[in-house]
C-alpha cells in the first residue's frame, strides 16, 4: 500500500465552486476505487481558490485476483444438435476474448444456460492510475465551465499544473501540454516558486511553509481568528466584536489561501444609513465585516481581508476605506433621494414593472394582495383587516427605489425604513419587511401577524397565477420557485398555527385575476395538490411516521394544521397493542365494504348477538367521539374508538358478513361502513402497517 496525492492546480476559482468540488472529487474517487476494487484507507479532500487536492491514505498496489462468471446465451442457443457450440456460443466466447472450450452448462432458475468461468489477474494499481486519474478530472461539474487557448477540455478555470504521486513516485498523466509532476506552487504573491512535494503526508505542512492553507477546515478558523485580531488590536474598540455572518466567512475563507486582515473605518455620517444597506454594501460588494457594540449596533468600523501580507497595513486600510467610502456615499444618495418621495405617491408607477407577462403587472399583483390580504385577514385576525389592506398596497413599492435597484436583496428592508420615514405605523413596517420571510428553507419567519397575512397572500398570488397559465413545475425545472413558495406557505401556517381551508384561498386567489387565468376547479386540485405533495415531503424529511402522513393525506389534504393533528394522533397511538389488532380488523372492514354505499343500520335487521354488541359499541363510541372530533381531540378521539377492537374481533368470529338474506347482508354492510367512515374521519388506517 502507499499513499495517493492529486493536486490540480488551477486560476483563481470562484469561491462558490470549491467546496461542491471538493465534494465530486472525494465522491468520485470512492466510488470508482470500489468499482475497481482498490483498497483503500482514508479519504481527505482540500482546497483552495488556485487548487483542489486529494490525499488518500493506503492505497492497494493492485487489485485482487478474481473469477468472473459470465452467462451465455441459452443451452438451446448454445448447442448444436450433435452436441457442438453453435455460432451463438461461438461469437460469446470471442466477445469475452475466450476460447469456445471454456464454456461449460449450467444449471438456474430459468433452466440450462452456458457460462463462461475464468480467472482473472488484478492489475497493479500504478498500471490503473493514469486513467483513473484522468477520469477524474474530466468528470468535474461546475456551474459554469470554460475552455482556453486552442485546448478541446473544459473546467472552472485554466489548469496550470497537475501534481499526481503514488507514494514517492510520480502518476504520469497529461492535460492539454501539462504533464504531472512532483510539483506544486505555493502562495502567489508571498512564495510563488515551484515546491518538489515530497508525499502526501507532508504536503499539507509543506504548502503552509509556502502560505498556502489547504485544508478549507483550517483556513476558516484561520479567518476567524485573523478578523477577531484585527478589531481587537484597533485602538479604540475596547468591548466591540464582530458581527459574524457564517455564510460571508464561507465566501472569505474561499477566496483566500491564507488570511490577513485590516480593521478601517468610515464616516460617522453613514451611520444614518440602515443597518441593513451599511451591512449589505459591506458584504455583497466588498466582503467586509462590520463591527458592533456590546448591545450589537452598527460601529463606524469594518474589516477587510487580504490574501496577502503588506508592508504598509496603513497603506492597504486607507485604501480599503477609499473603496467602502464610495460604496457608501452612492448608497446615502440613493437613500436621500428615494426619501424625498413618499412610497404612497409611487404606488401608481408599478405599473411599469411586469409581475408576470401574461399576468400583468406589479400593479395588478399588489391590487390583488390587497384583496388576498383582507379575505385572510377576515378569516384568521378580523382585527387587523385594515393595517393588511395598507401593508399589502405598500409591500411591492420598494422595487421602484434606488436603493433596491442598486442592492435587490434589500427588498422588503428598504420599504420598511421608508415607510418608517413617511410616517407609516411600526406594525406596517414591519410587515412589508417580513412578508418576504421565509426568504428560504429553515430561515427566520414572519414574527408579526401582519406579515404572515401579506406573506401568505403573496405567496398564494403566485402560485394560482402560475398554475392559472399552466407555468407549474415538471422535473427539475421550477423558474418562479413555487415549491419554495409552497413550502414557505406551509410553514408560516404550521408555525402560527392557523385554520385554513388552501382550496378556498386558491379559489379566491384565481377568482382575483379574472379571465388572465384557468380558475376551474381542475387548477384549485392542481395547486392544491401541489401544495399537498410538499407537505408530504417536508413532514416525512423531518421524520414524522410516513404511513401516518398517507393515512391522512390519501383521503384529503385542505387544512394543513388540521392534517399535522390528525397526523400526530395516529402516529402517537400506532405502538398501542389494540391499536394493532384494530386496524388489521379495519383493513378487513375496507376489503368487505369497497364500494357499498352505507345507510342507515336497522336494529331489527341486527340477528347476531355479536353484531348487536358491535352497533351498541359502535353508538356509544360514535357519540363520545362526535364532540372531541369537532374539538379536533383527535388523540383522545382515538383512544375512545379503541373500544371497538374486542366487538369487531367478535363479530367477525360469529357472524358472516355476506349472508344469503340481501337485507340482512346489506345491514352488516351498513354497520361496517359506519365504523369504517368512523375512522376515516381522521385517516386511512388501513394504510398503516401493523407493528
Amino acid at each position: 500500500m502507499a499513499d495517493l496525492l492529486f493536486e490540480i492546480g488551477t486560476e483563481e476559482l470562484p469561491s462558490g465552486f470549491i467546496l461542491p468540488a471538493l465534494e465530486q472529487l472525494q465522491q468520485n474517487f470512492i466510488r470508482k476505487a470500489t468499482d475497481l476494487q482498490l483498497g483503500f484507507g482514508q479519504v481527505k479532500v482540500a482546497g483552495t481558490p488556485r487548487r483542489l487536492a486529494l490525499m488518500v491514505q493506503d492505497l492497494g498496489d493492485r487489485q485482487p485476483d478474481r473469477r468472473e462468471e459470465l452467462m451465455g446465451p441459452s443451452a438451446k442457443a448454445g448447442l448444436d444438435a450433435d452436441g457442438g457450440f453453435s455460432k451463438a456460443a461461438q461469437g460469446f466466447a470471442r466477445s469475452k476474448g475466450a476460447q469456445v472450450s471454456g464454456l461449460k452448462v449450467v444449471h438456474t432458475a430459468k433452466g440450462e444456460y452456458l457460462m463462461l468461468v475464468r480467472e482473472v489477474a488484478g492489475v497493479q494499481t500504478a498500471e490503473l492510475l493514469p486513467d483513473f486519474l484522468g477520469a477524474l478530472l474530466s468528470e468535474f461539474s461546475f456551474a459554469k465551465s470554460m475552455k482556453w487557448g486552442s485546448n478541446s477540455n473544459t473546467f472552472a478555470r485554466p489548469v496550470q499544473w497537475l501534481l499526481a504521486l503514488y507514494g514517492p513516485d510520480v502518476v504520469n498523466l497529461s492535460l492539454n501540454g501539462i504533464v504531472s509532476s512532483h510539483s506544486s506552487r505555493g502562495h502567489r504573491f508571498m512564495a510563488p516558486g515551484d515546491i518538489e512535494i515530497q508525499g502526501a503526508s507532508s504536503y499539507e505542512q509543506q504548502l503552509a511553509a509556502a502560505h498556502v492553507l489547504v485544508d478549507p477546515v483550517r483556513r476558516r478558523q484561520a479567518v476567524l481568528a485573523e478578523i477577531e485580531r484585527a478589531v481587537a488590536e484597533k485602538p479604540g474598540l475596547t468591548g466591540a466584536h464582530l458581527a459574524i455572518d457564517e455564510a460571508l466567512v464561507d465566501t472569505v475563507t474561499n477566496l483566500v489561501e491564507y488570511p490577513f486582515a485590516v480593521c478601517g473605518a468610515f464616516d460617522e455620517c453613514f451611520l444614518e444609513l440602515p443597518d441593513e444597506v451599511l451591512i449589505t454594501s459591506m458584504r455583497e460588494h466588498q466582503k467586509y465585516f462590520p463591527v458592533v457594540d456590546g448591545q450589537g449596533s452598527l460601529l463606524p468600523f469594518f474589516v477587510a481581508v487580504n490574501n496577502t501580507r503588506v508592508a504598509d497595513i496603513a497603506l492597504t486600510r486607507k485604501g480599503h476605506e477609499r473603496v467602502l467610502r464610495a460604496r457608501l456615499e452612492d448608497a446615502l444618495f440613493f437613500f436621500g433621494a428615494d426619501r424625498q418621495r413618499r412610497l404612497e405617491d409611487r404606488f401608481p408607477e408599478l405599473s411599469g414593472i411586469i409581475f408576470q407577462a401574461r399576468l400583468g403587472t406589479m400593479l395588478e399583483k399588489s391590487e390583488r394582495l390587497i384583496k388576498l390580504s383582507a379575505m385572510l385577514a377576515e378569516k384568521l385576525a378580523p382585527e387587523h383587516i385594515d393595517a393588511a389592506q395598507r401593508a399589502a398596497r405598500l409591500c411591492k413599492i420598494d422595487l421602484l427605489t434606488d436603493m433596491v435597484g442598486e442592492f435587490p436583496s434589500l427588498q422588503g428592508d428598504m420599504g420598511a425604513a421608508y415607510a418608517l420615514s413617511d410616517g407609516e405605523p411600526a406594525e406596517i413596517a414591519l410587515a412589508i419587511r417580513e412578508h418576504y420571510l421565509p426568504k428560504r428553507a429553515g430561515s427566520e419567519l414572519p414574527a408579526s401577524t401582519l406579515g404572515a397575512l401579506v406573506g401568505l397572500a403573496d405567496r398564494l398570488d403566485t402560485l394560482a397565477g402560475c398554475f392559472g397559465i399552466g407555468q407549474q413545475p415538471t422535473g427539475t425545472t421550477d423558474p418562479f420557485g413555487l415549491r419554495r413558495l409552497a413550502l414557505a406557505l406551509l410553514n408560516i401556517i404550521g408555525d402560527r398555527s392557523y385554520s385554513l381551508s388552501l382550496r378556498e384561498m386558491v379559489y379566491k386567489a384565481l377568482a382575483l385575476y379574472g379571465d388572465k387565468v384557468d380558475g376551474s376547479a381542475v387548477t384549485v386540485d392542481s395547486v392544491v395538490a401541489f401544495i399537498k405533495g410538499r407537505f408530504v415531503n417536508d413532514a416525512v424529511a423531518s421524520g414524522v411516521d410516513q404511513e401516518a402522513v398517507e393515512a391522512v393525506t390519501s383521503l384529503d389534504f385542505d387544512d394543513a394544521n388540521d392534517c399535522k393533528k390528525k397526523i400526530d394522533a395516529l402516529a402517537a397511538i400506532r405502538d398501542e397493542e389494540s391499536f394493532a389488532v384494530l386496524a388489521a380488523a379495519f383493513k378487513r372492514i375496507r376489503n368487505i365494504i369497497k364500494e357499498h354505499q352505507g345507510r342507515e343500520v336497522v336494529s331489527a335487521l341486527l340477528v347476531e348477538e355479536a353484531e348487536q354488541n358491535l352497533a351498541e359499541v359502535y353508538s356509544n363510541v360514535s357519540t363520545a367521539v362526535q364532540p372531541l372530533l369537532a374539538q379536533k381531540e383527535y388523540g383522545q378521539a382515538l383512544a375512545v374508538m379503541l373500544a371497538l377492537k374486542e366487538p369487531v374481533d367478535l363479530f367477525f368470529e360469529s357472524v358472516m358478513v355476506m349472508a344469503d338474506d340481501e337485507k340482512i347482508r346489506g345491514n352488516r354492510l351498513n354497520l361496517l361502513t359506519a365504523i369504517a367512515q368512523l375512522f376515516l374521519q381522521i385517516g386511512d388506517i388501513s394504510k398503516m402497517t401493523v407493528l
